[in-house]
């Protein structure tokens, strides 16, 4: 069903690239990463064996956890000179408001009220899945830079710091891949509202009904900026 009325921009080019890049590089590592947490299992040491064996699957491992690594630097440089990522950063802070949307969406569910909660530019679903990407990032490549080059630091540190890696590692891959697929991917593609895809993230753009049902108060502040121009011309 084809939407009608305005579109309105919610993903820049910009913030789609970053976006590509990243479910890129972490569907290789989700690839190439369970296979060798699960290495006794069939399933892991054909895919192993797919993916051209014990000593290729880390290489293509290390190259896309590298541009992972890049592209969370390039997220940083995102926020820091540039006056769209200073203000999605801005309004991509935790808030006391986002905890009473979500107590206020927990009562519309068991239908204690009729009364959704009006979300703004994020809903508190969606500053968790942000926050929840960028302190998993933190985890992995510090972790996954402590197992890249184990010999280094273990020059620096002793053995207990590596062990502790590994199993961050291992724990926060797993917890992330479950997190997408259960969390990210409902919310944002299989829901009824959305189901079978969410196109924002290839077209970066949103339209009028779900502006107004997902992100009234943006809405209401566009509507208002307009009437506000329009008045002074």
């Amino acid at each position: 069903m084809e939407e009608e009325g305005e579109f309105f921009e919610r993903l820049s080019l910009n913030v789609r690239l970053q976006h590509g890049l990243m479910a890129l590089s972490v569907i290789v590592l989700i690839i190439t990463g369970l296979p060798l947490k699960f290495h006794e299992s069939f399933w892991a040491k054909e895919l192993i064996a797919f993916l051209g064996g014990p000593d290729v699957t880390p290489i293509i491992h290390r190259v896309a956890a590298t541009l992972l690594a890049f592209v969370g630097f390039w997220h940083l440089l995102y926020i820091a000179f540039t006056r769209e990522g200073r203000e999605n950063f801005r309004l991509l802070l935790p808030r006391w408001q986002d905890a009473k949307d979500a107590a206020q969406q927990i009562k519309y569910y068991l239908g204690l009220t009729d009364t959704k909660p009006k979300f703004d530019k994020f809903s508190y679903v969606e500053k968790f899945d942000y926050w929840a990407v960028y302190w998993g990032m933190v985890i992995m490549i510090g972790s996954g830079t402590v197992l890249w080059f184990t010999e280094w630091f273990l020059k620096y540190v002793p053995k207990w710091v590596t062990d502790i890696a590994k199993e961050a590692h291992s724990d926060e891959a797993l917890l992330a891949t479950l997190a997408i697929i259960i969390w990210h991917f409902y919310n944002v593609h299989l829901n009824p509202h959305s189901f079978p895809m969410n196109k924002t993230f290839i077209t970066g753009k949103i339209s009028e009904r779900q502006m107004k049902e997902e992100h009234p108060l943006e809405y209401e502040r566009l509507m208002k900026t307009r009437s506000g121009q329009g008045g002074e011309a």
